[in-house]
């Protein structure tokens, strides 16, 4: 474990740098610098009115007295990629509009609910 986080955070900022150093030279440092900027807005924008959204829906669900899984699961999804749009890099801006996006997100809450499920099957707490 401890080699997952030295590699995540030394090796993948690396990654990050070395990208925008290579864009840099490609498309110039101030238009590198706007793009990084632009993604951070408009990131900072989408995050707060996908939240927004998630937070009523939770209020929603917890009002009918349903459990609302799938919300805070997603609002989960949406503080992380929001927190990877905030930050500079084309690797994370990707991760963050992945993570943001109703499509993309919906999609991942999917994926993860039924790898959660197969994870407990495979131990024998959850039903055949």
């Amino acid at each position: 474990m401890l080699y997952k986080m030295i590699l995540l955070f030394t090796l993948f900022p690396l990654i990050e740098l070395y990208l925008l150093i290579v864009l840099g030279t490609r498309i110039g440092a101030g238009y590198t610098v706007l793009i990084v900027a632009v993604t951070g807005v408009l990131g900072a924008a989408l995050t707060r009115s996908q939240g927004l959204g998630i937070l009523q829906r939770i209020k929603r669900e917890s009002e009918y007295g349903n459990i609302p899984g799938d919300e805070i699961l997603q609002g989960l999804l949406i503080l992380i990629g929001g927190a990877l749009l905030l930050t500079p890099g084309l690797i994370s801006d990707v991760a963050g509009f992945v993570l943001v996006l109703p499509v993309t997100r919906i999609m991942l809450v999917n994926w993860l609910k039924n790898r959660g499920i197969q994870y407990l099957q495979v131990r024998g707490y959850w039903g055949s």
